[in-house]
């Protein structure tokens, strides 16, 4: 490897050059072929069981996100302008090549069963605007006389009603996103204002602010790591070749991502600032060699800097980029697509900063010369710091034992709080107009997140149409909506026959239940099948009556909200195991909460393999286990710091949040191998541990303070993101820097200190 290097150096245009025309190429793929994944249901695993059933279901009973539009007029809905406005809508939304014309539900379109003098009547609420006071006050008087309606399509206060366009995932794009609020614009006035939510607009949401994020936070990370770096190298062309290796390293990973074809996730807009702010940490190390190096040297030529530079860092510098690319690879273990790709990319683009960083560096130097150092009096005064504060450690060892493991004590605690969050409107700002609207529907109507139910008789006909177990459903509808205020709504075949019921008996509110007789429900159904639309029973049982949906309306779709529905629901379960039947569950909101169990099992899986992979890797590195797991003690802190804090915060793990602990691992063993590389080398030289650690921390402490606080400086840039996961991360990962260099510096220094670790096993090669 070494003798490659010092090859390179021979031709140094030829390598910018070849460098050149790759990154063109591969900045043309990117710009060709990138597209960002707006369908969240393409961030899980399609094969999963979960999923695969869920997918079955939607199919049986035509499940599918829908857009909502409320419509509002504090002076009440029910006037012929706002009437007006809900029908033209409507009709809108039926014609648009997105939507099936059935899948549009409203006022306007919605059935209303009522009792007649042949016995059941099923018709719609209006068709022409009513314009009289007495037709609008009769179609009000239908509408709050109807608990299908009122409530759900209507709200209680009767000053917003909703249209509730279902789509299919597949024909969602950026183009339908804006034509959505482009319409529901077009009807606003000073009388009326349109609301527009649902998982869709969501969606369509997080696909336009990504992006817009990532073109924010890229120049700011630029310049901010750009000013850091020529404070602390105090050289300009060190600075530039520096970040011209990140941003290098940037667009590869970007570039091989485009051509594999695999779309930009919402988390894939971190990579830039992960890789800009991890990246430079080679170019810190090698430059604060080098510096050393020119003020032991001042005459050097440029070359000798270079090979010098190279003799010595390499290895080092190899080390820490398997190790900090091991980190993100572990996330290879979850299931969650965004994450699995955001492992991979990351820890390539680290790996092409290593390869740039050892070739493009050296290159620089040849060809524009070595930067200037500022030559100093005595390098005693320099070092006088580090020599004083290792001495105090050393001298110091228990305070150092017994603060680490009251701080992990402490963490541990913390840990225990830590709760996992399935939301995805989390992921926005509280006041953000998308947060507001989905507020502003769930204070109205049922909520705006929808958990389904699925009951299934085991291929046993006609069972849902036994009272007995119609019963037992109404019963556990009426159980989940009346103990749990999250759980805004609930809605089943059992809704349609207890409205029926009751309109079959003069509209007495005391038949508002399921009837007794199995023929009279029977009965009840064929009346509706005559008089009303079948296909609407379509959406709630199947044609053999064996396979039921119950939707549940829940304001909140956090997995708190939706674990308590499904703690409520699952009591029921034996209940209708006595009746056959058997509960299982689908739609979005299950599937979100299946994601989040995917996530902590990803998290804890990636945390597990990182750890072992890392402690095996060092020790094969330094050919001593104790150094291996010497290494691991900062990393293991410093995770057990980030998710104890997690916990006392209450901030949840998320997709985003759940890169920490691989975040955490790959980026601060780097602190650990570039110490424990340079304590070795000193070793060697001599057997006082006093002067080895003074030495130590000379050198290696230098470079790593420096790379923590760039590091540090690049994730605080995240602070900025208008995604307040984003944020939480960026502000968790320099706390994770901060720990890393702390642990490294303090407890690592002491356990190598005590540790009787023989590092003068070189060999007679080494040694010559």
């Amino acid at each position: 490897m070494e003798n490659i290097l010092k090859k390179l150096l021979k031709a140094p245009w030829v390598i910018v050059a070849l460098t050149i025309v790759i990154s063109a190429f591969l900045f043309w793929q990117m710009k060709e072929n990138s597209r960002m994944e707006t369908n969240l249901d393409k961030y899980m695993p399609q094969e999963h069981p979960a999923f695969v059933f869920s997918d079955q279901a939607e199919e049986w009973f035509g499940i599918n996100d829908g857009i909502i539009v409320a419509i509002e007029n504090k002076n009440g809905i029910f006037n012929t302008e706002t009437l007006d406005t809900l029908k033209q809508l409507t009709k809108r939304l039926q014609k648009m090549d997105e939507i099936e014309k059935a899948d549009v539900t409203s006022l306007y379109t919605a059935d209303n069963i009522v009792g007649s003098e042949d016995g059941m009547d099923v018709k719609r609420f209006y068709k022409r605007v009513p314009k009289t006071t007495e037709k609008i006050n009769n179609l009000k008087q239908n509408v709050i006389k109807n608990e299908m309606v009122y409530g759900r399509l209507v709200s209680t206060d009767t000053t917003v009603t909703v249209v509730i366009a279902e789509i299919k995932d597949d024909v969602f794009t950026q183009e339908f996103y804006n034509e959505i609020l482009e319409l529901v614009k077009s009807y606003e006035n000073e009388n009326i204002k349109l609301y527009v939510a649902g998982r869709p607009i969501v969606e369509g949401t997080m696909a336009l602010l990504g992006p817009a994020d990532m073109k924010k936070m890229v120049p700011i990370v630029l310049l901010v790591i750009t000013l850091v770096l020529i404070i602390m190298l105090r050289s300009v062309k060190s600075t530039l070749l520096t970040m011209a290796v990140v941003f290098l390293s940037t667009l590869w990973a970007f570039g091989v991502m485009a051509v594999s074809g695999i779309p930009i996730y919402a988390v894939s807009t971190m990579i830039p600032v992960m890789l800009i702010a991890i990246g430079v940490a080679d170019g810190i190390h090698l430059y604060s060699h080098l510096q050393l190096f020119l003020r032991k040297n001042p005459n050097a030529t440029k070359k000798e800097g270079a090979i010098d530079m190279i003799q010595n860092m390499w290895k080092p510098v190899v080390m820490t980029s398997i190790t900090t690319a091991i980190g993100f690879v572990s996330l290879l273990t979850s299931e969650v697509y965004p994450i699995k790709y955001f492992g991979i990319f990351t820890a390539f683009g680290v790996l092409m900063a290593m390869v740039f960083s050892l070739v493009l560096i050296p290159a620089g130097i040849m060809i524009f010369g070595l930067p200037k150092v500022k030559k100093v009096k005595s390098s005693n005064s320099e070092n006088k710091l580090a020599r004083n504060f290792s001495d105090w450690i050393v001298n110091h060892k228990s305070i150092s034992i017994f603060a680490t493991i009251a701080i992990v004590a402490v963490s541990i605690i913390g840990m225990q709080k830590i709760w996992i969050n399935s939301s995805f409107l989390d992921k926005f700002e509280n006041d953000s107009d998308i947060v507001l609207t989905d507020k502003f529907i769930n204070d109205h109507f049922g909520g705006t997140t929808t958990l389904n139910l699925i009951l299934d008789a085991n291929g046993k006909k006609d069972a849902f149409k036994n009272p007995e177990v119609l019963k037992l459903v109404d019963k556990m509808q009426h159980k989940v909506q009346n103990d749990l205020p999250v759980v805004g709504n609930t809605f089943s075949l059992t809704d349609y026959i207890n409205r029926m019921n009751k309109v079959m008996n003069a509209d007495d509110e005391k038949f508002n239940t399921i009837p007794d007789s199995r023929d009279m429900v029977a009965q009840y159904l064929l009346l509706y099948e005559m008089s009303g639309d079948p296909e609407n029973l379509n959406k709630v049982v199947n044609y053999d009556y064996e396979k039921l949906n119950i939707t549940f309306q829940l304001k909140s779709d956090n997995s708190k909200a939706l674990n308590s529905a499904l703690e409520v629901i699952n009591s029921f379960e034996s209940d209708f195991k006595k009746q056959g039947i058997k509960i299982k569950y689908a739609g979005s909101g299950y599937k979100g909460l299946i994601f989040t169990d995917l996530i902590l099992e990803g998290q804890i899986m990636s945390l597990i393999l990182s750890l072992i992979i890392i402690i095996v890797l060092i020790s094969i590195m330094f050919k001593n286990i104790k150094i291996g797991f010497i290494a691991s003690v900062p990393i293991i802190v410093t995770a057990g710091i980030s998710f104890g804090v997690m916990g006392f915060l209450d901030i949840p793990l998320s997709t985003t949040t759940a890169l920490l602990s691989s975040i955490a691992i790959g980026i601060g063993i780097d602190y650990a191998v570039h110490f424990i590389e340079q304590y070795r080398i000193n070793a060697r030289k001599t057997s006082d541990k006093l002067i080895i650690a003074e030495k130590t921390m000379a050198h290696s402490g230098r470079a790593i303070t420096y790379n923590a606080i760039v590091v540090i400086a690049g994730f605080m840039v995240l602070l900025f993101s208008v995604f307040p996961p984003n944020r939480e991360l960026g502000a968790l990962v320099s706390l994770n820097m901060f720990t890393s260099f702390i642990g490294t510096v303090t407890i690592m220094l002491v356990l190598l200190n005590i540790s009787k670790i023989n590092f003068n096993n070189k060999s007679n090669k080494e040694a010559k």
